[in-house]
């Protein structure tokens, strides 16, 4: 694959479908203005799925360095979708502990924003982990970065593993792995940081509502209040109402 032509092509193919009325819109999901083009996630998805569909066969080493070459170029939000795209199928078996080095990287340099960095943690490292569930303790390096999307993402990459059936197996991510995420995290003084650290609480609750409800009892008079409701959203009410009882809310 000739690596500088596709990272022409594929951002044409892009820039053919943008939509200038579908790109106001989107703006009312960001607090801040971003540079987008007006093409739906699934239209970038489909882009990408088809350039390889007509070129079976690219090692995933050159979607690497593909993925590379297109986010170093990207200007518009959708153009750093694109680069996490290319890499979507080959994620699982394709690629080794290069990958989160080369995430780390993406996160601090090239997202910037949640949805950015959301795709890449449930689109790009959920399949990846699929076939590496060892290098999952990992990512809890991710909350001592200077970039909040590499802080927000220690905790929404592992959202889907606080217990996930793999094959005959099933991983369950440790208490404090989520626990220590969160202490650390939780008065992190970026909202988005705050709202992974309620997000992964809230999935954990699901699946350890005692344990969870413990670490709220402990922590609830220095935990930010969004941090907290997000954490009790799906909690029994029983429960729920127990710990809004606290006073902390």
């Amino acid at each position: 694959m000739d690596i500088a032509q596709a990272a022409d092509d594929l951002p044409a193919a892009l820039a053919a479908r943008a939509d200038p009325e579908f790109a106001a819109r989107m703006q009312r999901y960001f607090p801040h203005r971003i540079e987008a083009l007006g093409v739906a996630n699934a239209a970038v998805v489909e882009i990408a799925d088809g350039y390889f569909r007509d070129r079976p066969g690219v090692p995933a080493a050159e979607r690497l360095l593909l993925a590379e070459e297109l986010l170093a170029r990207a200007r518009h939000h959708e153009e750093v979708l694109l680069g996490f795209a290319v890499l979507h199928k080959a994620a699982r078996r394709g690629l080794g502990p290069e990958l989160l080095d080369r995430c780390e990287h993406w996160l601090e340099k090239y997202v910037s924003n949640w949805a950015q960095c959301d795709d890449l943690c449930l689109k790009l490292l959920y399949p990846y982990f699929l076939g590496h569930l060892e290098l999952i303790g990992r990512t809890r390096d991710w909350t001592g970065s200077p970039s909040p999307w590499a802080r927000r993402a220690a905790n929404v990459a592992v959202v889907k593993f606080v217990r996930r059936k793999v094959g005959r197996t099933v991983y369950e991510l440790p208490l404090e792995h989520v626990f220590g995420n969160c202490e650390r995290l939780m008065r992190d003084d970026h909202p988005y940081v705050q709202k992974g650290c309620g997000w992964l609480l809230k999935v954990t609750a699901e699946v350890h509502p005692a344990e969870v409800a413990g670490f709220l009892r402990t922590w609830h008079t220095e935990m930010p209040r969004e941090v907290f409701r997000y954490a009790v959203e799906k909690m029994d009410p029983r429960l729920r109402r127990s710990l809004m009882a606290l006073g902390q809310r």
